[in-house]
Formats: C-alpha cells, sequence, structure tokens
C-alpha cells in the first residue's frame, strides 16, 4: 500500500504542476512509473476517482476559484490557465458541472462569500450556491482582533519534509506516517522541529474529502529526493500576512476566514503560492485543547 501511495502521490503533483498542458493517461502513468491499465485501477482506488474526473475536477475548480476572485482576468485567460483548450469546450464542461454559463457564475458571485456549494434536484440539474458567512463580517474582524496578532513581515526559504492526504479525514494519518519517518531517520524530536500544514486547494471551490493537505516538518536541510510517502517541499521566502495566536482545533476555520476578510479589507492580494500553518505547540499537551499557530497567507 505504501508503494501505491508513494506513486500516486508522483502522479498527483504531475498533474498539478502540468494542468495548464494537455494531460493523457500515458503522460500521468509514466510518471509514477505504471503501466496505463494498472494506473488506471489503482488512481480510482487511491482517490475516489478516475484520473479524468481529477484532471476536470481540478481545472473546474481552480477556473472557478480565478472566476470569483481575479476578477481582472479575463475568461479566456483563465481557461488557458486552467488547461482547456478552447472556449466552447470551456463554457459547456463548466456549465455542466456547476449548471451555470462561466459569465453568469462570474455575474452572480456576491462581493464576499464563505464557499461554493454544488446543489442536486430532485430532476438531477445542478444549481450553484454562494454560501453567505454564519456571521457578519464586522464581528469576523472583531474576532480576529481578539483571537490573533496579525502582522504582515517577510518570511525565509523553508525546506519542508510532507505527505499529502486527499481530504481532511486523513490529516492525521499523514502526520503518524511522517512522524513515523522521521524518528526512523532520528529527526524527531528536535526543539527546532515545527510541524506545518500546507492547502493545495481552496475549501472555497474543493469539498473538504476532496482538498488536498500537506503534513509537513520543517528540516534543517533539504531533503533531496522522495523517500516512500514522504517527499520534499519548498516554501519560498517572499511577504506574507501571519496571524498568530493560541487556538483550539474548532477556531481554525474561522481564523482563516477572518484572516482573508482582513487581507482583503487592507487591500493585499494573494500571490501564486500556497497558504500554511504553522504549529508552535501541540493541542494535545494543553489542558484545553489549545496550541499555538501561525496562520501565514503568501501576499504581493
Amino acid at each position: 500500500m505504501e508503494e501505491y501511495k508513494k506513486r500516486i502521490v508522483k502522479a498527483i503533483r504531475y498533474v498539478d504542476d502540468h494542468l495548464d498542458e494537455e494531460l493523457s493517461l500515458e503522460q500521468v502513468s509514466e510518471a509514477a512509473a505504471y503501466s496505463p491499465f494498472h494506473f488506471h485501477r489503482i488512481f480510482r482506488l487511491m482517490t475516489g476517482e478516475t484520473l479524468q474526473q481529477y484532471i476536470i475536477r481540478r481545472r473546474l475548480e481552480k477556473s472557478a476559484f480565478y472566476l470569483a476572485l481575479r476578477k481582472q482576468f479575463s475568461i479566456k485567460d483563465i481557461y488557458l490557465q486552467s488547461g482547456f483548450s478552447g472556449h466552447s469546450a470551456f463554457c459547456k464542461t463548466f456549465k455542466n458541472y456547476y449548471g451555470i454559463s462561466p459569465s453568469g457564475f462570474r455575474k452572480s458571485v456576491p462581493e464576499s462569500f464563505h464557499r461554493i456549494i454544488q446543489e442536486q434536484s430532485k430532476n438531477g440539474q445542478v444549481s450553484t450556491v454562494f454560501s453567505d458567512y454564519l456571521c457578519h463580517i464586522e464581528n469576523l474582524l472583531n474576532r480576529t482582533d481578539m483571537n490573533l496578532n496579525i502582522k504582515v513581515t517577510e518570511l525565509p526559504e523553508m525546506h519542508l519534509a510532507a505527505v499529502m492526504s486527499l481530504g481532511t479525514a486523513n490529516v492525521e494519518t499523514s502526520y503518524d506516517t511522517l512522524i513515523g519517518w522521521a524518528k526512523e531517520k532520528a529527526l524527531f524530536p528536535d526543539d527546532h522541529l515545527k510541524m506545518i500544514s500546507v492547502y493545495h486547494d481552496s475549501f472555497k471551490v474543493t469539498p473538504p474529502d476532496k482538498v488536498r493537505i500537506h503534513a509537513c516538518m520543517l528540516l534543517r536541510e533539504q531533503l533531496e529526493k522522495q523517500e516512500g510517502e514522504v517527499f520534499p517541499e519548498t516554501l519560498e521566502a517572499g511577504k506574507y500576512i501571519v496571524g498568530s495566536g493560541e487556538v483550539t482545533l474548532d477556531d481554525f476555520e474561522q481564523c482563516w476566514v477572518s484572516l482573508f476578510i482582513w487581507m482583503n479589507e487592507n487591500g493585499y492580494a494573494m500571490r501564486k503560492a500556497f497558504p500554511f500553518e504553522i504549529y508552535h505547540t501541540n493541542f494535545k499537551e494543553h489542558p484545553e485543547g489549545r496550541m499555538k499557530v501561525d496562520f501565514c497567507i503568501p501576499v504581493n
């Protein structure tokens, strides 16, 4: 099973790196070192989707994110960046998935929303709903002020060892795998060591059971190559909005929502990089289940 996971991780990372290019079963299976026949079966077993379903969903979620939040991009720019070759194919695929055309989707996006939800009627038609925040923006901003110390700062390049989790339910298992690997290499425990979660999908457009989260460990030296399920990842140096606080696991979603609202309210824009969390303490060692966390958003 570990060998299967190792190769499927390679395939998913290959797709992610080439999402704006033409992707075939033969190309991706070669990246995973499987024959196309075996790869097709194993990929579906491990992810719950065929390769084609996965690629289309990733492209559509990327285009939906850009349509909703990158108003300066034209629809043509978006479908080309998302890997669609033409306007008609993009519009047809997008409407089949979201129940609305790309231009209609963009027009219907509210000024602020929590996440995009697809609803299916009894006759099988799909419609898109922009779910609102559970409380007013003013309350969220006040909550941020109370719980998080926010600053805009430069962070250095960070070299990580990472294990991919497909879906939020599998994050703890991924960390167990990572810690087991670190113990074998005598890297754990260590005062320097920090655990980091890197979010490779946005909860605004990707369902929680599909979102890709990398369970990571900060290393003193760069990992040269993949070892089993553990692979190297680098967080680039640059400017970040960092919200720091002592919170419970139940606070995480609200902290992220608040921090992104703070970003928009203060005129910052997210750059093309992934947000992440740095854990400074372990909630299991706190009597109230609290932990010290840095929530980090890469910005221009």
